[in-house]
């Protein structure tokens, strides 16, 4: 994708928050919402890859952060190299599709300490598209109300990824 693009699609989520009226922001983080944090657009993460299947191709329960449980198949697993460090994701598929949480080494400090999320999309040749300058904090980085699952242990990466939304910062920001 191209930075123009990057930076509409960052554009329009930030007036969605601002005023969406499904915005995962109270009235009160609305009235005071001064954008994302985002990493400048990185084109050596926007990866097509190719995913190995699992062995254990099964439906797994992950914990969200309101102790619920919410249902995934593991699907496959690729790696890919950060700075010249190899890492590996598993990705998962829903009623809802693919679904890719991960945690990396800049949470906690530039990003969500639970972690971030993508959607990858499944190419024809069976490949996909993972572009990391996509990642997005869940909903209950922004508010505490919300259900979020929690990334499973083979998805926290010991490198960092310098991609995507950063760690939500300002006075709209409420702290649970």
């Amino acid at each position: 994708m191209s930075a123009y693009d990057l930076e509409g699609l960052r554009r329009e989520k930030d007036q969605f928050l601002r005023q969406h009226p499904h915005s995962p922001l109270t009235q009160e983080q609305q009235d005071v919402f001064s954008g994302l944090s985002y990493y400048e657009p990185n084109p050596t993460l926007d990866l097509m890859v190719a995913v190995e299947p699992v062995d254990d191709q099964r439906e797994i329960m992950i914990d969200t952060t309101t102790g619920e449980k919410r249902t995934y198949t593991r699907m496959g697993r690729f790696s890919f190299d950060v700075d010249g460090q190899e890492a590996a994701l598993t990705i998962y598929e829903s009623d809802f599709g693919y679904f890719l949480p991960f945690v990396d080494a800049s949470a906690g400090t530039e990003t969500y300490p639970a972690g971030r999320y993508l959607e990858p999309d499944e190419l024809p040749d069976g490949r996909f598209h993972v572009d990391f300058n996509l990642a997005y904090n869940p909903f209950c980085a922004y508010n505490p109300g919300w259900s979020c699952p929690i990334t499973p242990a083979e998805n926290r990466l010991s490198v960092a990824i310098t991609a995507g939304e950063k760690n939500p910062t300002g006075d709209w920001v409420e702290h649970g």
